[in-house]
């Protein structure tokens, strides 16, 4: 499996000149590249090259920076092509433009890793950057010393430099799961599991609260400080969405290999199409990311070698556990569960999660059934 490892670079003030010009140029060629493609409509990488090939290289760039350059536009064009195709975004009508500052690849001839010293050496436009010193954890250093392949990308985020550099790592064997563990995903609760281990969402919803309040009243102001603390804060949500995605789906997925259990989720595709709320629920639906949570839920079983499977979210919430009857009226609130039929009371949260357990145990024994038959 691929995964990224996001290093900090910590450039000296001349290493941190080359690296701005860099990112300036290669994203200045990359504009040019772009309207050569969008005025002869000829977008791919290999016949983009012989248009553009020739005029990069009078521009300052070396032969493999010219040709991520290339590759990068043409890959941009791909990109858009497949979501205009899926109905994403709507066709261009003017050629991809590409800030200043945009992202950089750079392959193994352009860019190299001295691990044990914390340090790369980089191609800038100002000559070989070498020992540029760099920050990360053990196990990030261990994973690009073992794992590293194919580029890397050059990033200035937020005053930021930062390299991010793709690892593929070895699959996992999945293990026979003991069972499965049901992980209910949701807006008051971000997650809970059919053991009854709720992740409350108050406090990720109060920031989403407070930052929306925030952006309101400076948006209103229109003044260039207000642009500027908007434009500093664009991110900062995102970052502790983030961040509290990854402790919810490390606990889980630890607690699931422990136990040798798989893990069940919901197949919540589409959710924000399908589901009627009124404003001030849609405007959390929105913001929530519970796409994210599953993805990271989902690389961290592989990792660990632990069963992910996917269940219909139909009437988890409505259905009873115990005795399996489906109606409205078992849930007389957003927390409490009571079976209109037996009587069973439970949280609502922790209902639906062993619900979604349940389903993922007949699901796993269907397909596996399905696989030995074959």
């Amino acid at each position: 499996m691929k995964f990224v490892v996001q290093v900090r670079l910590f450039p000296t003030p001349a290493q941190e000149a080359a690296l701005a010009d860099t990112l300036r140029l290669c994203n200045a060629a990359a504009n040019l590249v772009s309207r050569t493609a969008w005025e002869t409509k000829v977008f791919r990488n290999y016949d983009l090259r012989l248009h553009t090939y020739g005029e990069l290289k009078s521009m300052g760039l070396s032969a493999q920076p010219a040709q991520h350059v290339i590759k990068k536009v043409a890959d941009a064009y791909t990109t858009v092509k497949a979501q205009v195709k899926a109905g994403i975004r709507q066709p261009l009508e003017k050629p991809i433009g590409f800030r200043k500052d945009a992202a950089q690849p750079f392959d193994d001839r352009c860019l190299s890793w001295q691990i044990p010293d914390r340090t790369v050496s980089i191609w800038t436009t100002d000559g070989r950057a070498k020992g540029v010193r760099f920050g990360c954890s053990d196990p990030q250093a261990r994973a690009l010393a073992a794992y590293h392949k194919g580029e890397s990308d050059l990033v200035h985020r937020d005053g930021l430099w930062l390299l991010i550099a793709t690892c593929d790592v070895p699959d996992t064997d999945v293990t026979d799961p003991d069972g499965f563990l049901g992980v209910d995903l949701g807006i008051a609760n971000i997650a809970t599991t059919d053991d009854g281990t709720r992740h409350a969402g108050n406090a990720l919803n109060a920031v989403r609260h407070r930052n929306r309040e925030l952006r309101r009243r400076l948006q209103a102001k229109r003044t260039k400080s207000a642009k500027r603390l908007l434009k500093h804060r664009r991110r900062a949500e995102a970052r502790y969405a983030r961040d509290v995605n990854h402790v919810i789906s490390k606990s889980i997925v630890t607690e699931a290999a422990r136990t040798s259990r798989g893990i069940a989720l919901e197949d919540l595709g589409g959710i924000r199409e399908r589901v009627r709320l009124r404003k001030p629920q849609r405007v959390t639906l929105h913001s929530w990311a519970f796409a994210q949570l599953g993805q990271f839920i989902a690389y961290k079983a592989t990792r660990a070698g632990v069963a992910v499977v996917y269940i219909d979210p139909r009437y988890t919430s409505q259905g009873c556990s115990t005795c399996g009857h489906i109606d409205k009226k078992n849930r007389p609130d957003q927390e409490t569960f009571c079976c209109t039929s037996c009587g069973f009371a439970e949280h609502a949260d922790v209902n639906a999660a062993r619900n979604i357990a349940s389903r993922g145990a007949v699901g796993w024994a269907v397909s596996h059934a399905a696989d030995d038959a074959a």
